[in-house]
């Protein structure tokens, strides 16, 4: 009984933190604080901005804080081509980058495990384009694939292109050029998965008499799934946002805005903050939601 007293004496009280407690909240605090002031604290001002109203009384500012709902039906029905184009780029080019990084990743991660500088230099070359400017290598493709290039020009003598038909300002161009721009951050995440395979696996079901290609659907693609739930994520999120390569000054044009686009005319040209703030708030919530159903999907929830 003693002892038990003297335990519950010094035991800690119900619901005061521990000193290891607060040195976990003081190690916190920091980065709590930073989260609150540049992330929470403009998403918050972003919500309100969404729901003001144009000011009634015509006064100095154009809009005043309100509760409109109605904010969001309109941009739904006023911008939806641009949503699912937005979308659907962001699938194709994901899907692309993909199918492009796979077999560049498991070479780099597999089969160039023998020849480290060979391993060295082709990630060297696969990070290179981060060292050149985002809206230089957009612009070098638009020159590229301008209307007057030779390979247009190529393209037009062979017929593979109508005398009135060019590649910059269609779809296909801004699918290239987000797939391009991005391949980088599937390639990153494939590559650091495949590398840590453990290649005993794969030689184990070589002696089971499994056939390269079984191998390879049995073993290798499932071992490196959370490489591809990392680059198919880190790809397909900035890519719905992007509005540099869909954009008339870049690959795009009038007929391929993605939400980017509208967002950035809403708030630079027509000042029209609450509906670009309500497109803003609502690409954020598609996202969120289509990234838990995709991770929940594919077996990966430790990832949320």
């Amino acid at each position: 009984m003693a002892f038990a007293a003297f335990g519950s004496a010094n035991a800690p009280a119900a619901g005061k933190p521990t000193r290891s407690g607060k040195v976990v909240i003081a190690l916190l605090a920091p980065g709590l604080a930073y989260l609150g002031a540049f992330f929470l604290t403009p998403l918050f001002a972003l919500i309100m901005v969404s729901l003001e109203v144009p000011d009634p009384n015509g006064g100095y500012a154009e809009y005043v804080p309100a509760f409109e709902i109605g904010n969001y039906f309109y941009v739904i029905s006023e911008y939806l081509p641009h949503i699912l184009r937005s979308f659907g780029y962001a699938l194709a080019a994901t899907v692309l980058a993909l199918v492009i990084s796979y077999p560049l990743a498991y070479f780099i991660g597999v089969k160039a495990r023998p020849w480290p500088l060979l391993q060295k230099l082709m990630l060297t070359l696969v990070i290179a384009p981060f060292f050149i400017s985002f809206l230089l290598r957009t612009l070098a493709w638009k020159q590229i694939f301008s209307n007057e290039s030779w390979i247009v020009s190529s393209l037009h003598d062979i017929g593979l292109l109508a005398p009135t038909q060019y590649v910059v300002g269609t779809p296909f161009m801004v699918i290239f050029g987000l797939t391009y721009n991005f391949i980088p951050f599937m390639t990153l995440p494939l590559y650091t998965s495949l590398e840590r395979l453990d290649l005993r696996y794969l030689e184990a079901g070589s002696d089971l008499y499994a056939s390269p290609s079984k191998v390879f659907r049995k073993v290798t693609l499932p071992l490196s799934m959370p490489g591809i739930i990392s680059g198919t994520l880190l790809t397909f999120i900035p890519i719905a946002g992007d509005y540099i390569n869909a954009s008339g000054d870049f690959l795009g044009s009038s007929s391929t805005s993605m939400i980017g686009n509208v967002i950035e005319s809403n708030y630079l040209q027509i000042n029209d903050y609450p509906s670009a703030s309500a497109l803003s708030v609502l690409l954020m919530g598609v996202i969120l939601v289509l990234v838990s159903v995709y991770v929940k999907k594919s077996g990966t929830e430790d990832l949320l």
